[in-house]
């Protein structure tokens, strides 16, 4: 009877470990500079603490404009000064004005 004798060979046992030393080098970068890494997560929250600043720029915003209209709507404001102030931001006037245009306003 022969037996068939296979001499062990250095590179049939670095095979295996060569493959998922691949694999987990893959994953690795992958977690790093995909699209859902590390990067992608910091550019996330740069981006997200823009977003909120504009945010907090636009609420301060309209919260000066409601203070405006409420200014505007409690009655504590006269007829005229009322109608002058939308005629103002209207651009409009009446036949028997004079406009007087000041560069200091």
């Amino acid at each position: 009877m022969w037996t068939r004798h296979h001499k062990s060979r250095i590179y049939g046992r670095l095979v295996v470990p060569a493959i998922a030393a691949c694999f987990l080098s893959y994953f690795v970068y992958h977690s790093i500079h995909g699209d859902y890494g590390l990067n992608a997560a910091k550019r996330f929250e740069a981006h997200k603490e823009l977003n909120q600043r504009r945010l907090d720029k636009l609420v301060a915003e309209r919260e000066a404009l409601e203070q405006r209209v409420k200014r505007l709507s409690d009655g504590s404001l006269m007829k005229d000064a009322l109608d002058e102030r939308a005629r103002y931001a209207l651009n409009l006037l009446k036949p028997d004005e004079i406009v007087i245009f000041d560069r200091n306003l």
